[in-house]
């Protein structure tokens, strides 16, 4: 089952012209569902309304609120009757026209297929070389730039690597190729600043919220790759997974992560349940 534009549907098909397939017009989230609840439904909400207001977009009714996201993703999710799915929400402005916006009305189309957690330590990750993140007034958000994520994946795996580690146009580390990334040091949390072009995942929100909460130092910044060579631990982050990366390069990381590592975990699984 799908919904487009809160109509339950098996399948359907999208009239043309469409803004978001001719000018990628719009965006996208990531979300899971499970045990009847929408994982991280506020932080996906205030990143919908801060892509919404960049694209001078007005979010639809089903969509408007936390709660009503929450109703309309649950709805989808129990009509594809999947006790745990994934996700996936694609915003458009509504209309035709070329560059110059007819409208601040938008259209919506959501899908659901299976989750299956995958939460196998990243074997081996390594710094793009053909690819860099790009801070824009819409890197924050999904979609705008997803070319760039798609030309990290083919690196990725014309490499064969298990991940790979983008950083912006001044040598600052920003991401994984579909993660946030984070590093801690001697008891304190390292994540890459927004300016440096990563997505402001909303796992990478949840993360910071609940580490600032039991009193871990935390540092949003721009760091060289530097910084995740003399780290404790590095791991990364979506809403689907964290994953604890075992290599960088010809860098073996430490084979025992610290503590940090085991109580981040704790507090993310504690809070997210609450």
């Amino acid at each position: 089952m799908l919904l487009l534009n809160d109509q339950l549907l098996p399948t359907a098909t999208l009239p043309l012209p469409n803004r978001g397939l001719a000018f990628g017009d719009g965006f996208f989230e990531t979300m899971i569902c499970s045990a009847g609840r929408l994982r991280y439904a506020p932080d996906h909400f205030n990143r919908m309304q801060l892509a919404a207001a960049a694209l001078h977009l007005e979010l639809p009714a089903p969509l408007a609120t936390a709660e009503a996201l929450t109703a309309s993703m649950l709805r989808l999710t129990q009509a594809s009757a999947l006790p745990a799915a994934r996700l996936r929400l694609q915003i458009w402005r509504s209309g035709a026209g070329r560059y110059t916006p007819p409208t601040a009305a938008a259209e919506w189309l959501a899908t659901a297929e299976p989750f299956l957690p995958d939460p196998a330590e990243v074997g081996t990750a390594e710094f793009a070389q053909e690819n860099y993140a790009l801070f824009s007034p819409l890197s924050f958000c999904k979609g705008p730039q997803a070319w760039l994520y798609v030309r990290a994946a083919h690196e990725r795996q014309q490499r064969g690597l298990d991940e790979i580690l983008l950083c912006d146009a001044a040598g600052h580390v920003a991401e994984a190729g579909a993660a946030a990334l984070f590093w801690t040091r001697q008891g304190e949390l390292f994540t890459p600043a927004l300016r440096s072009g990563c997505v402001a995942g909303v796992r990478r929100a949840h993360l910071l919220r609940v580490a600032r909460a039991h009193g871990v130092p935390c540092h949003e910044g721009l760091f060289k790759p530097a910084a995740l060579l003399a780290a404790d631990a590095v791991f990364t982050a979506n809403v689907a997974a964290l994953k604890l990366v075992k290599q960088i390069g010809a860098h073996q990381l430490p084979t025992a992560p610290p503590a940090l590592w085991a109580r981040l975990q704790e507090w993310d699984a504690q809070a997210a349940a609450d």
